[in-house]
Order: C-alpha cells, then sequence, then structure tokens
C-alpha cells in the first residue's frame, strides 16, 4: 500500500490534480473561520451548546462548525444539496426536465444551471431566516447575539451568506473538474473531519482525567473499527444480475453476443436517507428552542437522539426514504427498454415487462437490506454511546459520509493509476471493486 502511495507522485497529471484539490480545501476552511460583522461570537457559542441535538446542531455538523462560528461558510452546501434533490424530484413530475434529463452533456449543463439558481434563491431565503432569527436568540445570561438588530443587519447576513454558499458551490465544481473526487462531498467531507481532532483530544482529556476508563476507551476505538468495516464491506457490495446480449450480424462481421452484468448497489440511496430523516426529526426540539410552551417543550423532550420514540421514528424515515429515493433515481422500465434495444436480455426472463418486474423484485430487496443496513449504522453506534454517556465525536451519519466520499476518491486515483499502467493501493486485490 505504501508504494501504491508512492506511485502517485510519479504521474505528474495526478499529482496536480491532488494538490489543487488539497489547496481548494484548504480556502475553504479558511473561509469557516472568517466571521459574519454585527455577531457577538461568544454568545453565539454559548447558544450552540444549548443546540446540540437539534437541527441546528446537524446543520453545524455539516459546515464543519462554520455555522456555530456563523462564518461567510454557514449555511455551507446544504442549499446546493437541497436543490439538487429538488431538481432530481421535479424531474419526474415535470417532462421538460425529463426531457433535459435525457438529452445527454447539453441537457446535464441546463439542469446544472437550473440548480445553481436554485441554490441562490434558497441561500437568500435561508441567510433571511437566520438574520431574523439571530435578531430574537439570546444566549444564557441575556446576552443578546446581534449588538445591532434592524433591515441593514439582515441585508447584510443574507449578501454575506448567499455570497459564501455560492463560492463553496464554485468551489465544489471545481474539485469535480480540476481535481480528484466528487467536489461537493469533498467539502462536506472536509468540513466533518476538520472536527475530528478536537473531539480526539477531548477523549483522550478525559482519559487523563479518569472521568473515561481505559477500558471504555478501547471499546469504542473498537467499536468505530468494526462500524468503518462493515461500512466499507456493504457499500462496496452490489448484486449483479446477468445479462446476455444476442449476436447480430451487420455487412460481413458479428456483433454482440457478449455477456456482461446489470449491478446493482445495495445502498443505492447513499447518505440521503439518514440526511432527510434527522433534518425531519430535528425539527420540533429546534422550534422547542425558540417556542417557551410547556406541552411544545415536552413533546420535543420526548423525540431527543437518546429516547427510544426517536430512534423509533428515525429508523421507520430512514427505510420511507431509502425506497423513495431509489424508486426516484433508479427506473426499472427504462432499464429494461433499453435492454431490449439494445438486444440484450437476462436468461431465463422475457424482454420488456418480465424483465422490469424482476429487476424491480430484486432492486425491492436489496433496498431493504440496505435501508437496514443503514438503519443500523445510523442508531446502534448513537444508542452505544449515549448509554455509555460519553461525549464521543461519534455519529452513524458522519462515517457514512466520511468512509463512502473516501472509497469514490480512492477508486478515482486507482483509476488514474491503473490507466498509466502503475499498480493500485492494493497489489494483490487489485482495484476497488464491487462484490457480487
Amino acid at each position: 500500500m505504501v508504494g501504491g502511495f508512492q506511485n502517485i507522485f510519479k504521474i505528474p497529471e495526478l499529482k496536480k490534480r491532488i494538490l489543487y484539490t488539497f489547496g481548494l480545501l484548504m480556502v475553504y476552511r479558511i473561509g469557516c473561520a472568517v466571521p459574519t460583522p454585527g455577531i457577538d461570537g461568544d454568545a453565539l457559542a454559548t447558544f450552540f451548546a444549548r443546540a446540540k441535538g437539534t437541527l441546528l446542531g446537524l446543520f453545524d455538523m455539516f459546515s464543519g462548525g462554520a455555522l456555530e462560528r456563523l462564518s461567510v461558510f454557514a449555511l455551507g452546501i446544504m442549499p446546493y444539496i437541497s436543490a439538487s434533490i429538488i431538481l432530481q424530484l421535479l424531474t419526474v413530475v415535470i417532462p421538460h426536465l425529463e426531457r433535459l434529463s435525457k438529452e445527454g452533456e447539453a441537457g446535464r449543463k441546463k439542469i446544472t444551471q437550473y440548480t445553481r439558481y436554485g441554490t441562490v434563491m434558497l441561500s437568500i431565503i435561508q441567510g433571511l431566516g437566520v438574520s431574523v432569527g439571530l435578531e430574537r436568540m439570546t444566549a444564557p445570561g441575556a446576552a443578546a447575539i446581534v449588538a445591532y438588530p434592524g433591515w441593514s443587519f439582515r441585508l447584510m447576513t443574507v449578501l454575506t451568506l448567499t455570497a459564501g454558499t455560492a463560492f463553496i458551490m464554485w468551489l465544489g465544481e471545481q474539485i469535480t473538474e480540476r481535481g480528484i473526487g466528487n467536489g461537493i462531498s469533498l467539502i462536506i467531507f472536509a468540513g466533518i473531519v476538520a472536527r475530528m481532532p478536537v473531539a480526539v483530544g477531548n477523549t483522550i482529556r478525559l482519559t487523563r482525567t479518569g472521568e473515561m476508563g481505559v477500558f471504555l476507551l478501547l471499546m469504542i476505538v473498537a467499536l468505530m473499527v468494526v462500524v468503518v468495516g462493515v461500512i466499507i464491506f456493504v457499500e462496496r457490495g452490489q448484486r449483479r444480475i446477468p445479462v446476455q446480449y444476442a449476436k447480430r450480424i451487420v455487412g460481413r462481421k458479428m456483433y454482440g453476443g457478449q455477456s456482461t452484468h446489470l449491478p446493482l448497489r445495495i445502498n443505492t440511496s447513499g447518505v440521503i436517507p439518514p440526511i432527510f430523516a434527522s433534518s425531519i426529526i430535528m425539527f420540533p426540539a429546534t422550534i422547542a428552542s425558540f417556542v417557551k410552551i410547556p406541552w411544545v417543550q415536552s413533546a420535543a423532550q420526548a423525540m431527543t437522539p437518546d429516547s427510544i420514540v426517536y430512534n423509533l421514528v428515525y429508523v421507520g424515515f430512514i427505510i420511507f426514504f431509502c425506497f423513495f429515493y431509489t424508486a426516484v433515481t433508479f427506473n426499472p422500465v427504462d432499464v429494461a427498454d433499453n435492454m431490449k434495444k439494445h438486444g440484450g436480455y437476462i436468461p431465463g426472463i422475457r424482454p420488456g415487462k418480465r424483465t422490469a418486474d424482476y429487476i424491480d423484485r430484486v432492486l425491492t430487496r436489496i433496498t431493504f437490506g440496505g435501508a437496514i443496513y443503514v438503519s443500523a449504522v445510523c442508531v446502534l453506534p448513537t444508542v452505544l454511546i449515549s448509554r455509555f454517556n460519553v461525549p464521543f465525536y461519534f455519529g452513524g451519519t458522519a462515517l457514512l459520509i466520511v468512509v463512502g466520499v473516501a472509497i469514490d476518491t480512492v477508486s478515482q486515483m486507482e483509476t488514474h493509476m491503473l490507466a498509466r499502467h502503475y499498480e493500485g493501493f492494493l497489489k494483490k486485490g487489485g482495484p476497488l471493486k464491487g462484490r457480487r
């Protein structure tokens, strides 16, 4: 593996792409430390200390702590992700968008342009909501977070946060085009990983002071290793449906006749279900932090992350969104029609509707397994850690993102290396491929 990493610097193009990616990620992390004007940083930090476990805490995790400091990148890349998901959902409903999605590169550029417009609109709306909410917030001790409220502060905040999100979106696109890996995913990855050293330092401090036992620390580390191994094992897993193409004679040449397979990922929806589920289920806790009504506070208290009700509802939402997002992004009927047009068929299954039904049945089964896997990864570590009352930065959603992005980035690096006759990172195992 060490030799594989050494080969990276023997390929000028790959070396340039990696350094370019690291440079833009450094720019992103520097921007996360630049505060928005007009904010009392100490009062805001005190307020966010109470907001852990709410929707604000979730957004702060994806922004890499930028929301807690209300930096120019406080909104993070979430508006872009929301706009992308909305466009994907509208593609199924609006015929014009559906036609664009089938027009190849030209259609993809048009949809990307619509996504950018949607990102700016969502950023303006969220920026205005953040500015108005900050004016009404007070830290413990009745300290005002905004020193000089009013429309001047609101407009300045909206402009600053919108420009910050647009700049992050540009950074992500530049990384995807000129760097290595998916830029948007790497920005989320950088935001999560940037908070890991502080969490590890706090854990070491607790161990030295005796607040956490050495045995408990070793058990947590072992649990993390097991969960990471399970994520890698399942994320690379595929259900490969054999596909045979009939022979065709064109002139004096014979085409087709080869055997291939249709790969179906076990976790087709990725990390979208837990993100959606967390956003919806944490909404009551976020509202309760602003509404001082007893019954609202009691209802939100029952939906805290360490409660049984929260985890049951959380698992239910994850399973629902796994099936929903898979149904939106993968259409068995279109796959069956494309196979039929090119003379492909599944052995033992008639082309057309029978093939679509068979693919749908297989996809439903593996999606259910993938939903159970995502639910277990997101819930079990949190439950185990909360039972031991250990303040350790260890969440299933964060691990899914970190491990998934790392696998994808390493796979792209291996592709560059193998294309130039260099060995991958694992000499005996070959490139990172999906398992059957």
